[in-house]
């Protein structure tokens, strides 16, 4: 059977949404045990900069919500970040129909929204040299003095809950941590520094080996004692 599949592209992002049929794995042939996953839709999403500055996502999102309970969300994420607010509204739809069906995929950086965004997938995959970072928003405002200092104070709190929800609530920062991000501090991070914080919670090797965040830990330590042999010979 051949799948559907269908492209819908906004400025920045592209999302291709494809029909995979109903697939059977079979656990005990002679017991006639198998496993079923019924037929469902993959929606993948490449993450460019979120700076959508003509129609905006209306087309990728009326998509994204036609999707059933079966259906999953994959994010490709290519991202220097942006607009924080067009990220939120990824967040919405996470919440609102892929609540537990997420997968992100650091291919090849996230910085700013688009580490934002990595965080808030439910399985998180990343490669040997996927750069991140997380850092405090970037804005301003204009208009009188008074409407100028109460949509600052606005925009601030609620961005820091959300921020707070997402980074610290799961453990990626520590309370310290983000105090100091809130006043001006970068926390950048390689691969080993995702996993060992968590953040990601799967590394695809050079061979396509998808394996967990602790394994990879393991495998780095490996390597490291193997070069160090090869230095003493």
């Amino acid at each position: 059977m051949i799948n559907e599949k269908k492209e819908i592209s906004s400025e920045q992002h592209t999302l291709y949404t494809e029909v995979i049929p109903e697939q059977k794995k079979v656990i005990d042939r002679d017991k006639k045990i198998y496993q079923i996953t019924p037929k469902h839709k993959r929606y993948r999403v490449y993450i460019g900069r979120f700076f959508e500055l003509k129609k905006g996502l209306h087309s990728v999102f009326n998509e994204l919500r036609e999707a059933k309970e079966s259906d999953y969300l994959e994010f490709m994420i290519n991202s220097g970040g942006g607009f924080v607010q067009e990220g939120m509204q990824f967040f919405n739809i996470m919440l609102e129909k892929f609540s537990g069906r997420t997968v992100a995929y650091l291919d090849n950086y996230g910085y700013s929204m688009g580490a934002v965004l990595f965080s808030m997938a439910n399985k998180r995959i990343i490669y040997p040299y996927s750069d991140f970072m997380y850092h405090n928003y970037s804005g301003g405002a204009f208009g009188k003095g008074g409407d100028i200092k109460a949509r600052v104070e606005h925009v601030d709190k609620r961005l820091n809950s959300f921020f707070h929800d997402v980074i610290v609530k799961q453990g990626f920062l520590t309370e310290d941590e983000f105090q100091k991000m809130l006043v001006g501090q970068d926390y950048w991070m390689d691969s080993k520094e995702l996993c060992k914080r968590g953040i990601a919670t799967h590394v695809i090797l050079a061979n396509g080996e998808e394996i967990t965040a602790k394994e990879y830990l393991k495998h780095l330590k490996k390597e490291k004692k193997e070069a160090k042999k090869k230095k003493q010979k």
